[in-house]
């Protein structure tokens, strides 16, 4: 927190929001966004903040939901949080081709706090989790009709970041009826390295990684065996695919793995990833539904550089 700041609005002022902005381009809404913080925050290096603001969008597009942009970026030695925002009601395009953005929020946090970031972008998206609230906040014609809309739908900032903040929704999953052969299609198309099991209720039976397929294909006497050349031409592998069709993904998962619960907080994830070894943890509903999945690399992306 900074200085019992809770929401969107109290970072929010008037003068840094443009309502109805026409004839302007992506690019151009952002530069006056810039400006705007500018003339009212005197001490911030523009051309700086402009520079890391499309450093990061060419790493990944910073649109989090349809119509909905947030670039931002971490700004060395700034005081406080800086956001200005602006609202296009027919759409601007910015960094992702016809898909106009209609509401784009500018933040700007100190490099030196990564939590602080990381609160106000979990809190701004549950500030729009509405499914109208985009379109809503597009088409209101004055600031002083947004502040009151967020103040008034406002998602508070938690005081600590929990997994549920920062884990990916809706992951790629499997059944336990499956087959093995459609397990690995998945992989494929996916590029996942490890997949939720469900029953046909949709109740967390196991997961599935890469390295199961492998243990399934290599019996374990293998492994410990300092010739090989008898299976140098993968003949295990040719006989598990042979096979693959009539191996249901039960036979191959892991029923025994780490869940962590989504009010966890974040923090916890770190220990765990580097107690475990593990790359990916499973997040569940206090039912013990599945909830998302945190992945090592997502949760240092949002660590370090998102």
């Amino acid at each position: 927190m900074t200085d019992g700041k809770t929401g969107l609005d109290d970072f929010l002022t008037p003068n840094n929001i443009i309502c109805r902005a026409e004839d302007a381009t992506g690019a151009e809404l952002l530069n006056r966004l810039l400006a705007l913080l500018k003339r009212h925050f005197p001490e911030l290096d523009i051309e700086l903040a402009g520079r890391e603001v499309m450093a990061r969008e060419e790493l990944f597009s910073t649109m989090i939901a349809p119509g909905l942009a947030v670039p931002h970026a971490r700004i060395p030695g700034l005081g406080a949080p800086l956001v200005a925002m602006g609202c296009a009601p027919e759409g601007v395009e910015f960094s992702v081709p016809q898909q106009p953005v209609k509401v784009m929020i500018l933040l700007l946090t100190p490099l030196e706090e990564p939590n602080l970031h990381m609160q106000l972008l979990a809190a701004l998206a549950g500030d729009f989790s509405a499914p109208d609230a985009i379109e809503t906040v597009a088409r209101l014609q004055t600031p002083s009709e947004v502040m009151a809309y967020f103040s008034g739908n406002q998602v508070l900032m938690s005081p600590y970041l929990t997994a549920r903040d920062i884990m990916r929704e809706d992951p790629v999953t499997l059944q336990e009826t499956d087959t093995l052969r459609h397990a690995i299609d998945v992989f494929a198309r996916s590029r996942e390295e490890e997949l939720p099991v469900l029953d046909r209720v949709g109740d967390l039976r196991g997961v599935v990684g890469l390295a199961d397929l492998l243990k399934f294909t290599l019996p374990e006497h293998l492994l410990w065996l300092e010739d090989l050349s008898p299976i140098y031409r993968f003949q295990p592998f040719i006989d598990m695919l042979k096979s693959a069709g009539d191996t249901r993904i039960a036979d191959v998962m892991r029923e025994e793995f780490l869940r962590v619960d989504q009010e966890v907080p974040a923090i916890q994830l770190a220990k765990l990833f580097l107690v475990h070894g593990c790359r990916q943890l499973v997040i569940t509903r206090s039912d013990g539904k599945l909830a998302g999945v945190v992945e090592l690399r997502d949760f240092c992306a949002k660590l370090f550089w998102e």
